[in-house]
């Protein structure tokens, strides 16, 4: 079969890009293609053949080639003005040279199809035609066909390098004007290096995903990482606004299968891409792989159908009560609003979905905490105080929606980098986010063991987390304790009713975790947070090393093994740490706690005082 001769078959249309830029006009509205489907070859052509162009607006999204056009020398030619600041053009900005239209992703293609936001000319990528006539976007559909669609001119550089994509990422020949040939690998964004602080938040992260999830993960550091710890799940599916070559590993290994999904069943469902040769030869011509405009791929709405969508968006900066800056440093405009507000409100909604901010604690080599008492003059809000849902550092997991602002001060602070928690305790208490007398950790000293956290399976084959306790459990424990049955309390307390004050709650959650140690079973609430379920606890004298140990299990969870598995987790903690002694009081009554003590495998000493029996043994028995 003779070759498809695309370049006679559409010779009257094939030209410079010299004679293309003829068609531009001053005061003109150019668009220029996204990412790294910028057409370089065209936009350098504008700028050489400029002589007749004066006051013209430059239009992007984020563009990953030079941008001579935002310079000091073609500043009465050009106006630039980007809806998301890449590095080719933050100097600028910040010169005042261009300008930045703040707006939801999902939103432009309509002020583009209403006027509101005009378009003369579109500079544009496509692939070489084929036999019916159709150009592919390749890698970056999102908001280029829209542009294409609207603008009076369309001018496209046909580059067989680009990689010829599926889904709604198709021209027709027809609707382009000019077509200017010329071939120029697709630039490339090298694979990010990781580091500790990465890892832990990749970690986190991935204790969120579940298996059968839907993930949005785009290109950076944290999705790179998080990967990593996502390849051990099962029938994860895809629907982002973009990606890189993260997915492609997790595709080899299995981990995304799309056969869960709701919506586009089968389909790696994306707006484009960004990454490396290896990524956009995997995607090239590849069905499993299909590329839908803005639009469509950021329709809230569409997230939301979405069942387990999970949202995974990264912040620069959040305040206590939950504010998050992702697009400037103060005054400073650094990137945009992207699509976060778009996922993360379809995430929220989506059957359960999770809508996850991550950042790392710290900023400047860590001079600076990225959780901050309120956010920097000048800085803007994109996901609000009442957006938020998940917040993850290296330091943990907060989850806001629907929490107080003393209990989100609290959860922020817990995941907050060690050393500025006292600063920012302090803080709250001046604004009066939370009680004065709220208990002020030695962070230069204390340190959570994360090396105690643990998950484990009940007899019934319920998977419990296991956790040491953490400052901002207070309010869940005090929920716990109030729900107890007076039988509970009874036994746990030695007292018919007992109340669970502030002031009593957080003596037992703050705590130094070398002379005192609580561990906590939780599992997960119908809102996304945690709910403690049972807690064990030593109270060490380091005069003698002798502790004393006491549980108490939610009336919902005994018999299942758990006062049983929580002593003997803690008495391993407590030998490995040298206490040599446990002791407890144990009333008559309680005869499920005594059978524990008397089949933990230790030499138990009980005697009877005739209201309580005193329960002791030697950890070195055993």
């Amino acid at each position: 079969m003779p070759q498809f001769d695309w370049k006679e078959k559409y010779k009257s249309k094939i030209t410079t890009a010299e004679e293309a830029m003829k068609l531009v006009k001053s005061g003109d509205h150019i668009f220029i293609g996204t990412a790294c489907a910028q057409p370089q070859h065209l936009v350098e052509a504008l700028v050489e053949h400029s002589a007749h162009i004066y006051d013209a607006h430059i239009v992007h999204m984020l563009t990953m080639g030079a941008a001579p056009y935002a310079t000091e020398k073609f500043r009465e030619k050009f106006k630039m003005n980007s809806f998301f600041i890449a590095d080719n053009v933050r100097d600028a900005l910040g010169k005042g040279i261009g300008d930045y239209t703040p707006i939801f992703l999902s939103e432009i293609p309509g002020e583009f199809e209403s006027g509101r936001i005009p378009l003369d000319v579109a500079l544009i990528t496509v692939t070489p035609p084929d036999v019916n006539g159709l150009c592919s976007l390749g890698v970056s559909v999102d908001i280029v066909k829209s542009a294409a669609a609207n603008a009076k001119y369309v001018i496209a550089q046909v580059n067989s390098c680009m990689p010829r994509t599926f889904g709604d990422s198709f021209v027709n020949v027809n609707s382009i004007d000019c077509l200017v040939p010329f071939d120029k690998e697709i630039f490339e964004i090298a694979i990010p290096e990781t580091d500790d602080v990465m890892r832990r938040i990749g970690e986190n992260i991935a204790r969120l995903v579940e298996d059968g999830s839907t993930i949005e993960c785009g290109i950076g550091r944290i999705p790179q990482t998080l990967a990593e710890y996502l390849k051990d799940k099962k029938d994860l599916g895809v629907h982002t606004e973009m990606f890189s070559d993260w997915i492609v590993d997790l595709i080899e290994c299995g981990a995304i299968t799309c056969a869960k999904k709701t919506v586009n069943h089968g389909k790696v469902v994306a707006s484009f891409c960004m990454g490396t040769k290896r990524l956009y030869d995997y995607i090239n011509n590849n069905p499993f792989f299909e590329f839908y405009p803005t639009e469509y791929v950021n329709d809230s709405y569409l997230i939301s159908q979405h069942e387990k969508m999970v949202a995974i968006n990264v912040g620069l900066e959040i305040d206590l009560t939950g504010q998050v800056c992702s697009d400037s440093l103060g005054y400073s405009f650094y990137s945009g609003i992207g699509g976060q507000i778009d996922f993360i409100r379809g995430a929220a909604k989506s059957r359960g979905g999770k809508a996850i901010i991550a950042m790392p604690s710290t900023a400047r080599s860590g001079e600076v905490s990225r959780i901050v008492p309120h956010l920097t003059e000048g800085a803007g809000v994109v996901t609000t105080r009442g957006d938020v849902h998940y917040v993850v550092t290296e330091y943990g997991i907060a989850y806001l929606h629907g929490k107080s602002i003393r209990e989100r001060v609290l959860d922020l602070i817990n995941i907050a980098h060690p050393k500025f928690r006292t600063s920012l305790i302090q803080a709250a208490k001046a604004q009066k986010y939370i009680y004065e007398d709220q208990i002020e950790l030695d962070w230069a000293k204390v340190r959570y063991p994360v090396e105690l956290e643990r998950y484990d399976t009940l007899r019934d084959s319920t998977e419990i987390f296991f956790r040491p306790v953490k400052p901002n459990d207070e309010h869940e424990l005090a929920e716990m304790l109030y729900s107890l049955s007076e039988k509970s309390v009874q036994t746990r307390y030695m007292t018919h009713t007992m109340t669970f004050p502030h002031k009593d709650v957080q003596q037992l959650t703050n705590i130094n975790y070398q002379q005192d140690v609580a561990i906590v079973g939780v599992v997960p609430g119908p809102s996304g947070d945690e709910h403690i379920v049972a807690m064990a606890q030593y109270f060490l004298d380091p005069k003698t090393q002798a502790a004393e140990v006491a549980f108490v299990v939610h009336d919902e969870w005994q018999q299942k093994g758990m006062g049983t598995y929580l002593l003997d987790y803690i008495c391993k903690i407590a030998k490995q740490r040298g206490v040599k002694r446990f002791f407890a009081k144990v009333m008559p009554s309680n005869k499920p706690m005594l059978a524990i003590f008397h089949n933990s495998g230790y030499k138990v000493n009980t005697t009877f005082d005739g209201e309580v029996y005193n329960i002791s043994y030697d950890l070195t028995d055993k």
